[in-house]
């Protein structure tokens, strides 16, 4: 809610009774707004109106704009009492209907974004669209009032028209969604992969790194797929691992010493409006962290490169400083405003600097780029290295460690100052997908950097999800203000199955794989598609919308329905039973044909072919009791090596006939003990670390 707001003599509308961040924002507008449900759809038909459906989230700096120019406005806000049925959503709740609105406009117009502002008739049928409006005719874009005078004038004198385009369009979004499967069986194969590859390496920027012009986004799982191609263990080109090698260091590089990078604070913005990094949007969002994080941590594993590792810890700290509930949950994101400026809480003046480091204040104003002249609006600037560390350690003369030292020391107490600020808001919903993708993050913070607190919050925040997000055994999609609602979707199954899978394989609690398997089967029960093969986004017994979306490819976060094949594959193994594998190669075949022409847009859909074609690396760790302390120098061993293809399993011997991987398997002389199984062949069982070492660098290094 907005304090200024509420302490108002503005009346709150429906929206004061919800619990997200976002449509609490909007529930002192004077705009008659409802949530999404059965009270606003009924009036809608009742009174024959459109509804007008506006669609943002709680972050995003466009939405506030235009809510400040219209929606806080009383003539507009007349204007849509009189004439709509208004509707707000927050996309990162109602993802649903985010997806199937956003095609509409997208098919309207040619683009997307947010704000997203859709007119719909009373059957929820599209029949204009737009994103932002502003207030009056501004760069070739329809003052808000005047669209809102000039619908209503065509809702009442054109019904017919609107009728027939809204009917064609939503007939289009259908056949969006439908999917079937190739009239020839596809192959999956490694040339899957250089195809893929291939064009990711056609639209790589050599020089900056990501992918494409401005704006660029992070584009993790291309970075993964590049790092899984490029791997000693892969069976790729030589000159292809070349490229993919240049694709994910420059790009990891450049992302890192950029302003999209919170230099002193840890984390990283949504994505940069140039080419080169500097100038972010500057709203930070789990979802992004968590998938950066993830893939900083495997590029250190691969190259053993320290300074990837420090950007994941600042991650992984940032997370736990600014976006932990006191329960142990994650909230999804912060503002990328503060005093109604974009950006303002983190940029900086050579004064400001000065006036917290004194004498350092010239060393690292030159080191991070801060000027008089500023790189950003009002001679501020963005923290930015000016070159590689490599490159400045050289420059001052300094040695790496002392380098690192003074740069620390300098943030951390910039950090302070920064706290004093006025801070960006923060969206306080915490969602069961962004929640599994950042413990994943944690769990692998975790074993590689061997950080105990890591482990402790991805435990905590798992053990939120299931107190708070579970209800008769079914995961929900958000949880806020203390409550929990909607049904979960494809992605909050997939993700969190997945997450169940990692925690197995760094600790022995049986539950992690039983809960995953259970939650596998209702994904399955709920959401695949019986008729034409695929899993739709929302469930079998969500609410009936004008089509029911399919989660096809990797937008910001990975698609539901890759991430599903990964669990799959992986319970198949865990278990030993073959329908999950056989549902995971369906998935594979009927998305095959779009790998290669957009592997972009696919790219978690590639590194799901590469490890279900790579060699089979199987490990079940076996141990005397649950400690920890006995445990952590196998594991930290076991995950010291970039071997993205294993399946780890771990259990303490009173849990060892649990499935194919444990029957039968036993400590060495009560210590704890890996059995490693590759290419369908078992070593001897080892609990000496120097030769578990020696075996999985041997893995590592070499493809079979």
């Amino acid at each position: 809610m907005k304090p200024d707001r509420a302490g108002s003599k503005t009346k709150p509308n429906r929206l004061v009774n919800e619990t997200s961040t976002y449509l609490l924002q909007h529930a002192y507008n004077p705009v008659d707004w409802y949530a999404w449900g059965a009270e606003a759809l009924l009036k809608a038909r009742k009174e024959d109106k459109p509804i007008l459906l506006s669609i943002g989230y709680a972050a995003c700096h466009w939405c506030h704009v235009m809510e400040h120019e219209s929606f806080e406005d009383e003539a507009t806000a007349k204007l849509m009492n009189e004439n709509f049925v208004n509707i707000k959503v927050d996309r990162e709740e109602r993802t649903d209907l985010d997806e199937i609105y956003m095609k509409a406009v997208q098919m309207m117009t040619g683009h997307g974004g947010w704000p997203m502002t859709v007119f719909l008739t009373p059957e929820l049928k599209p029949f204009f669209g737009g994103t932002y409006f502003p207030p009056q005719d501004r760069h070739g874009l329809p003052g808000f009032k005047k669209l809102l005078m000039g619908l209503t004038q065509a809702w009442k004198e054109q019904r017919d028209e609107i009728a027939k385009s809204s009917d064609e369009l939503t007939g289009h979004m259908r056949l969006m969604d439908e999917i079937t499967k190739p009239d020839v069986e596809p192959e999956l194969d490694a040339s899957l992969l250089e195809l893929g590859t291939d064009k990711l390496s056609r639209i790589f920027d050599h020089i900056w790194g990501g992918f494409g012009n401005a704006p660029k986004f992070p584009h993790t799982f291309s970075l993964n797929l590049a790092m899984r191609y490029a791997a000693p263990s892969s069976k790729g080109r030589a000159a292809r691992k070349e490229e993919c090698e240049e694709i994910f260091n420059t790009s990891l590089n450049k992302m890192a010493y950029g302003g999209i990078h919170d230099q002193i604070g840890g984390g990283f913005a949504r994505y940069s409006v140039d080419r080169q990094w500097l100038v972010p949007h500057f709203e930070k969002m789990l979802y992004d962290n968590a998938l950066l994080c993830k893939t900083y941590l495997e590029g250190f594993l691969l190259t053993k490169r320290t300074y990837w590792a420090d950007v994941a810890r600042g991650i992984l700290d940032f997370v736990l400083r600014e976006l932990t509930t006191e329960d142990g949950g994650f909230y999804s994101s912060l503002d990328a405003d503060s005093e109604g400026e974009e950006g303002k809480f983190y940029v900086w003046e050579p004064s400001e600097v000065k006036a917290v480091l004194g004498s350092d204040a010239e060393w690292f104003n030159e080191v991070f780029g801060v000027t008089e002249q500023g790189n950003f609006e009002h001679g501020k600037s963005i923290f930015h290295l000016i070159k590689s560390p490599e490159e400045l350690t050289q420059k001052y003369n300094m040695s790496h460690e002392d380098f690192w030292t003074k740069v620390r020391g300098c943030s951390q107490k910039l950090l302070q100052e920064r706290s004093r600020r006025i801070r960006p808001g923060r969206d306080e919903k915490v969602l069961t997908s962004w929640n599994s993708l950042m413990i994943t993050a944690f769990i692998e913070g975790y074993r590689v950097l061997k950080e105990p607190k890591y482990l402790e919050a991805a435990m905590r925040a798992t053990e939120f999800i299931f107190n708070n997000l579970v209800k008769d055994g079914r995961l929900l999609r958000t949880w806020g203000q203390g409550k929990a609602k909607l049904n979960g979707y494809l992605d909050d199954y997939s993700y969190f199955v997945q997450t169940l899978l990692d925690l197995a394989e760094v600790d022995t609690n049986p539950k992690w794989i039983e809960e995953a398997e259970r939650l596998t089967n209702i994904l399955l029960e709920q959401f695949w598609d019986t008729k034409d093969g695929g899993l739709f986004y929302t469930s079998a017994d969500h609410e009936e919308l004008v089509t029911r979306p399919k989660s096809h490819y990797d937008g910001a976060i990975p698609s539901g329905s890759s991430v599903a094949v990964f669990g799959l594959l992986r319970l198949a193994k865990i278990t030993g039973k073959k329908q999950y594998e056989e549902r995971a190669v369906e998935l594979l075949k009927l998305y095959s044909p779009f790998m290669t022409r957009v592997p972009d847009q696919f790219s978690n859909f590639l590194c799901a072919i590469e490890f279900y074609l790579a060699k089979e690396t199987e490990v079940a760790c076996l141990f005397k009791s649950d400690s920890k302390t006995d445990a952590e120098p196998l594991l930290f061993n076991l995950f010291a090596h970039y071997l993205p293809n294993k399946v780890v399993l771990c259990s303490n011997e009173a849990n060892s006939s649990n499935g194919p991987l444990l029957e039968g398997r036993h400590t060495l002389d009560g210590k704890p003990t890996a059995y490693i199984c590759s290419n369908y062949t078992c070593d001897a069982p080892v609990n000496d670390i120097k030769k578990l070492n020696d075996r999985l660098e041997a893995l590592a290094s070499s493809p079979s």
